[in-house]
């Protein structure tokens, strides 16, 4: 989320969750229990506002992620419990004010602000589905007033800021600021199954400089350790949705030993990731190096659609043709093969058939709009914005083809596949349930350890029986140099691998989760 929130909202599973009661374990630690209650597939109209939110998903990424600017005796750790929607939305509950007023929250490691709704929020359907934040009825409420807005892809939310002690699990963070919306646009919020927001990212991305309900949490001295860690439960078949430490890592969470890697730059938590593999043969995409970022906030995993459209095809996940692509394979493949069996560096090849200008690091669109026709796949003018990009993709295709000592005719015809099962940019892409079987796994290099995700955890699977459908995991998000490439390791990945967050050591760790 961040500056700009990732809208975690694919909801598309057919549970909804309640909580139990707070309870106190052995260990001196809060947990609060979660169960699950079946949702009513016969309410039609969440069905129609939660399809406004699977089209409203990529937009919201896209403006999160680099695609605009954004203006006494305490516990040693933490716990708050998650709730698990649909392997999609995981949030816990959080009080505001004295005495506590109930919020469920995405905790959400991808922006640095907590907002709530207000009861101030008089014009916005969605406040009245959501619980609303009273000043008037917290002793500890204190003024502020300064005015806050946040940048979403399908517009913005804004109100205003406040100060209030906040409660996280057992918690009590005193004179907190966080930001009572007065206005949440569209249907997106009104089906969403959290009533705000709780960032865990750094104090870079905090909108109006906002310290971070976390950095309160240290320099109050409420825990002993400045780390925190990520437990998701993906078995949809348990009550427990997961769990958030604060404070410290729980060795029940997870399995062997975490891989640690160094935090690149503070804001979110982003580090650097090796290639991405699928069915252990590497793309080379990443080979020298991608941007990566852990994400509790995005529900699915996002990367650039030149690998996104290499793993969608692997596992037959449908998607849109472009004809940019095939016209850039009808008229230039062949040139582009000779270009790279002539050892002609990748990156200046679709610069020098005129389909890019080359900056001196990559192709850059011309900015020359060109006209495709349909139906026929050619294109007439001078080529332009969409073709570059399209070469630049068949380019890295058709090098991950020759490495692997593919004929010629091969490689073209695999590119044209490719051109057709691009990734819907508004929306999911669908995979048959009886070939997970056959799928490959996908896999992740990160420090120097390779992370696998197999069909089973990357595919969501919706409803039970002849009628349950399942949906790729991966989405495609292109952030441009010198930010991206990008990948955005969501709930997808996580789910599979437990992660530390070491605010002190600046790292992220994964391991394998329990």
């Amino acid at each position: 989320m961040g500056m700009s929130m990732n809208v975690v909202v694919l909801s598309l599973f057919v549970l909804s969750i309640l909580f139990s009661v707070m309870t106190a374990s052995d260990d001196g630690l809060v947990r609060i229990g979660l169960k699950k209650k079946k949702f009513d597939p016969n309410n039609r109209l969440a069905s129609r506002l939660e399809s406004e939110d699977q089209q409203a998903l990529i937009a919201s990424m896209q403006e999160k992620y680099g695609l605009h600017n954004n203006h006494g005796d305490h516990e040693d750790t933490d716990i708050v419990a998650l709730k698990n929607y649909m392997d999609a939305q995981y949030y816990g509950e959080i009080g505001v004010g004295t005495p506590p007023q109930k919020f469920t929250v995405i905790f959400d490691t991808g922006s640095s602000n907590l907002w709530v709704p207000s009861s101030k929020c008089y014009f916005s359907v969605a406040c009245y589905f959501h619980s609303k934040y009273k000043a008037s009825e917290s002793k500890t409420y204190k003024k502020n007033g300064k005015p806050a807005s946040i940048q979403y892809g399908t517009g913005a939310i804004s109100g205003f800021f406040s100060y209030d002690n906040v409660q996280v699990g057992n918690l009590v963070v005193e004179d907190q600021e966080f930001i009572e919306t007065t206005k949440e646009p569209g249907l997106i919020f009104l089906a969403a199954k959290f009533d705000g927001i709780l960032g865990l990212g750094f104090k870079e991305i905090s909108v109006g400089k906002a310290v971070p309900v976390w950095y309160n949490m240290l320099k109050q001295g409420l825990i002993k350790e400045p780390v925190f860690s990520f437990w998701l439960n993906r078995n949809v078949g348990e009550e427990m949705g997961g769990e958030i430490v604060f404070g410290g890592v729980d060795p029940d969470h997870y399995k062997g030993k975490h891989t640690y890697v160094p935090v690149t730059q503070k804001g979110y938590w982003q580090f650097d990731m090796g290639d991405v593999l699928i069915g252990d043969k590497p793309t080379g995409f990443c080979a020298g190096g991608c941007a990566a970022i852990a994400d509790s906030g995005t529900s699915l995993l996002a990367g650039p659609t030149t690998v996104i459209t290499m793993i969608n095809h692997a596992i037959g996940a449908t998607g849109v043709v472009s004809q940019e692509c095939k016209a850039v394979v009808q008229q230039y493949g062949q040139t582009i093969i000779d270009l790279l069996l002539a050892e002609t560096q990748p990156q200046k090849i679709c610069s020098q058939i005129g389909l890019c200008t080359f900056d001196g690091a990559h192709g850059v669109s011309t900015g020359i709009e060109s006209v495709v026709e349909e139906g026929n796949g050619k294109s007439s003018g001078v080529q332009g914005n969409a073709m570059c990009p399209a070469c630049e993709m068949a380019v890295v295709w058709m090098q991950n083809q020759l490495k692997q000592n593919q004929t010629q005719d091969i490689i073209l015809n695999y590119v044209n596949q490719l051109c057709d099962r691009m990734p819907s940019p508004m929306g999911e892409s669908a995979v048959e349930c009886g070939s997970l079987s056959s799928m490959p796994t996908v896999s992740f290099t990160i420090g120097d350890e390779v992370f696998d995700l197999s069909p089973e955890e990357y595919i969501l699977k919706v409803g039970e029986g002849p009628q349950a459908q399942c949906i790729s995991g991966f989405t495609a998000l292109d952030v441009p140099p010198p930010r991206g490439p990008l990948w955005i390791l969501g709930d997808v990945f996580m789910g599979r691998y437990h992660t530390v967050f070491d605010f002190g050591k600046e790292r992220v760790g994964f391991a394998e989760a329990a």
